[in-house]
């Protein structure tokens, strides 16, 4: 039998968030870990998630990758999670498997759970780096954009469809989904944390507004956030040039330095 690329954590309903955890080369070494947060209906396979597993591997440094529930090989229905769901599970894994201080590294939605996971825990987080990120946008990306129809299926059936991103299939969305989105907007009134913020976003994202992160950057409290807007990029900043930004503003917030001009 094959054995299996993943662990699992349990969850107190009975689901199981899968994850992959590279530990620290040296057990003493004192830098933060890194912890990549995906975005919706995405997982951790995606390039940017195997891109820093890559990095902190060659430079020794701990690194955690996994999937919310409904999402890659965690269980669960897609249709059933929330933002609070996927923020409850972004913590668990923070407490559970993930050690020590961590940079939280979230794209797209993962940038709205970054935020809420290190209002969860502020003591356990030394940095955020968001890529795309998409703060409240079940509220303003989502639900402002719904059309007759979609709101018609809304009311009858409690759910519709959305067309997906960037060629990808219809994406189910349910007013359940709406509601607990509702419930955990984050751009409306400042939000409290210390830690130091990276954010990157493709001036031409098609999928979520640059002003988002800009919004984002506004509301937090701390004076240490830059903001990084990059032309003729897509939504996904995957690109090797979008990577190595990426890949820059972890390493600066992991060794305390910035990365030399080109």
């Amino acid at each position: 039998m094959a054995e299996t690329w993943y662990d699992t954590l349990d969850r107190p309903d009975g689901e199981t968030v899968a994850y992959v955890r590279s530990p620290a080369a040296d057990p003493d070494d004192a830098r933060p870990g890194v912890m990549f947060l995906g975005g919706f209906v995405s997982d951790m396979t995606g390039t940017k998630a195997t891109h820093l597993e890559a990095l902190c591997r060659a430079r020794g440094q701990a690194y955690v990758r996994f999937d919310y529930q409904g999402h890659g090989v965690s269980s669960g229905r897609f249709a059933d999670g929330s933002i609070g769901r996927w923020a409850e599970d972004a913590v668990a894994v923070l407490d559970h498997v993930a050690e020590g201080p961590q940079i939280l590294v979230g794209s797209s939605m993962g940038g709205w759970i970054a935020v809420l996971a290190a209002l969860a825990r502020p003591s356990r987080v030394a940095g955020l780096v968001g890529i795309a990120a998409a703060p409240d946008f079940s509220e303003e990306l989502i639900r402002a954009r719904l059309d007759a129809a979609a709101l018609e299926a809304l009311a009858a059936t409690g759910s519709c469809e959305i067309p997906g991103s960037e060629g990808e299939p219809p994406t189910p969305i349910t007013q359940q989904f709406l509601d607990d989105g509702r419930r955990h907007l984050v751009l409306g009134a400042p939000i409290p944390l210390a830690c130091p913020v990276r954010l990157i976003h493709a001036l031409d994202d098609p999928d979520v507004p640059w002003s988002q992160s800009l919004r984002l950057a506004e509301q937090l409290t701390t004076d240490d956030v830059r903001l990084t807007l990059v032309k003729q990029a897509g939504h996904r900043l995957s690109r090797p040039q979008d990577l190595a930004l990426m890949t820059d503003a972890v390493i600066e917030l992991s060794d305390g330095t910035a990365p030399s001009p080109a």
